[in-house]
């Protein structure tokens, strides 16, 4: 019989050993473990059919149906996990911890392969996830205006040896409406959860955790709210750069996109802009003007920005006038203010 092991103990052992996600293409594709492998017992047709058939017909006939489906793939199946585990044990997960795991964990163990099962599938796995992200954290927010390089900030602050997760790069987007020019396709919100709990896994809860003021979308990720409140009640430190040199970076990270693609993201803001202000920007997106796009732009995030940082306690916000947008020197101007924090 494979070892059953609970959520921690599971991705305790996955460290040495290759965790197989044996439910749906579909199910894998909306939110995994991170790391795990898509090793479906059924693709999406298949799982819906048996669903179906377990409705209308009862439980042994699903398994029968599960069966027919089945028997023509343990052959491949075997032959596969043996190229993935590399004499690693293969730790296996379903929804729930039931009939789909427990299936391939016997057929895998019975063709001499090293299994370990998940106790209560990824549902538990999800339980966990979500138990920890309501957990007290001792985050610290870095914030700023659009554009004021915070990414990078919180990038090189990493590199010197500070505690860093950066949300915008677990969520593929910057967090305006031009935000997922360049990037990856987001994840659910779902995932991002999972890949937020695994960040936060390697860090010392004992010590300054700093992230970025964000609301609670990050494009279409939607923020866990046990963390997102956390986040919004969290000390601030508010770099305050003033415009003249926001906008050449903002120029040059979104200046190289299609103009198709940089109208399209000012469409999603048109409302708020205003009809006057948005046929200036596309006015001036059509000759090149890109400095007073992102001027024009500036107007409403910076108000909008503003607006979010009034509604925290002014008590836990702190000013710092910077003025460069080298990173380096950025970083060195705050030391000083994060040193002890």
């Amino acid at each position: 019989m494979p070892d059953k092991l609970s959520p921690l103990d599971f991705l305790s052992a996955s460290s040495e050993g290759v965790i197989l996600d044996v439910r749906s293409p579909g199910e894998y594709e909306r939110a995994h473990i991170p790391g795990a492998i898509s090793f479906p017992m059924f693709n999406n047709e298949e799982r819906a059919a048996v669903g179906t058939c377990y409705k209308k017909e009862g439980k042994d006939k699903a398994v029968e149906l599960g069966l027919s489906i089945v028997g023509p793939k343990l052959a491949s199946w075997v032959k596969s996990a043996k190229k993935l585990s590399r004499g690693k044990p293969l730790l296996i997960h379903c929804w729930r911890g039931g009939m789909r795991s427990g299936s391939m964990a016997w057929l895998l163990e019975t063709a001499g392969l090293s299994v370990k099962l998940l106790i209560g599938g990824y549902k538990a796995y999800r339980h966990l996830v979500l138990k920890n992200l309501a957990n007290p954290l001792p985050l610290h927010v870095l914030g700023g205006k659009t554009g004021s390089g915070k990414t990078e900030i919180l990038l090189e602050m990493k590199k010197r040896g500070f505690q860093v997760i950066d949300l915008e790069g677990i969520a593929h987007h910057r967090g305006s409406a031009f935000g997922h020019l360049g990037l990856a396709p987001q994840p659910s919100s779902e995932h991002f959860e999972n890949l937020l709990f695994q960040e936060l896994s390697q860090l010392n809860h004992q010590q300054t955790i700093w992230v970025e003021d964000e609301s609670r979308h990050i494009g279409k990720v939607f923020m866990n709210l046990e963390f997102y409140n956390q986040l919004r009640d969290a000390p601030v430190l508010f770099l305050d750069i003033d415009a003249q040199y926001r906008l050449p970076y903002l120029v040059d990270v979104y200046a190289q996109y299609p103009k198709e693609l940089l109208a399209e993201a000012i469409e999603k803001i048109k409302k708020r802009l205003g009809g006057q202000h948005y046929q200036k920007a596309m006015a001036c997106l059509e000759i090149d003007e890109f400095e007073e796009v992102a001027a024009i732009t500036l107007q409403y995030y910076d108000k909008a920005y503003l607006h979010g940082l009034e509604q925290r306690d002014p008590e836990k916000i702190k000013r710092l006038e910077v003025h460069s947008l080298d990173t380096q020197k950025q970083v060195d101007a705050i030391l000083p203010h994060i040193m002890n924090a």
